[in-house]
């Protein structure tokens, strides 16, 4: 083999690489686009987390927030709100689950899986009827002292959670917490 012969080898495997090279530039370029367009938009990432200051809201009242498009219903429960709740026998109500983002699936709908954790007065849920996307009446309305759908009938108790009325599940709890006494974060 002379050495023509080997430099034209190396000639054409440089330009194989160089060409493949610049067509998997050229795909990504094309593709990077569509990829993403799939990610959320910069206003729905500056609000996929919100604080809430709840000083303010006294026993047996609720504050109602906007949180990603949807109300949220933040409500400080008086004691007998709380001891009605937790009277509710699990294995009677229509949703036995918790529906609370911040323990995962498969969680009973007992009053201690719905409320915030260590502060029981609290209770933050979703506030969009499971049956067809309205919004409850608030402030003790219903059969069970909770929230009541004029739409369609829905009544949930103290806690949020389905007790009649064509609802599937009860409110869902978002993922919450405290960051100090008097500011919850959602998301």
């Amino acid at each position: 083999m002379s050495h023509a012969e080997d430099h034209e080898g190396t000639r054409r495997d440089f330009l194989y690489y160089a060409t493949a090279g610049a067509g998997a530039v050229a795909a990504g370029a094309a593709v990077w686009p569509l990829v993403n367009q799939m990610n959320p938009s910069a206003d729905v990432q500056a609000l996929s987390s919100i604080l809430v200051d709840v000083s303010g809201v006294e026993t047996g009242t609720q504050l109602t927030v906007k949180f990603l498009g949807k109300p949220v219903f933040i409500r400080r429960r008086t004691e007998e709100e709380i001891a009605a709740a937790k009277q509710v026998d699990v294995s009677t109500l229509p949703d036995p689950n918790a529906e609370n983002a911040n323990l995962g699936p498969d969680k009973p709908a007992t009053d201690e899986n719905r409320a915030m954790p260590g502060k029981e007065e609290w209770l933050v849920m979703m506030g969009v009827c499971t049956h067809l996307g309205c919004v409850p009446l608030g402030n003790a309305s219903g059969d069970f002292g909770g929230w009541f759908c004029p739409c369609h009938g829905s009544h949930y108790d103290t806690a949020g959670r389905i007790r009649k009325g064509p609802a599937p599940r009860n409110l869902p709890v978002p993922v919450v917490k405290f960051t100090d006494d008097n500011t919850i974060q959602l998301g």
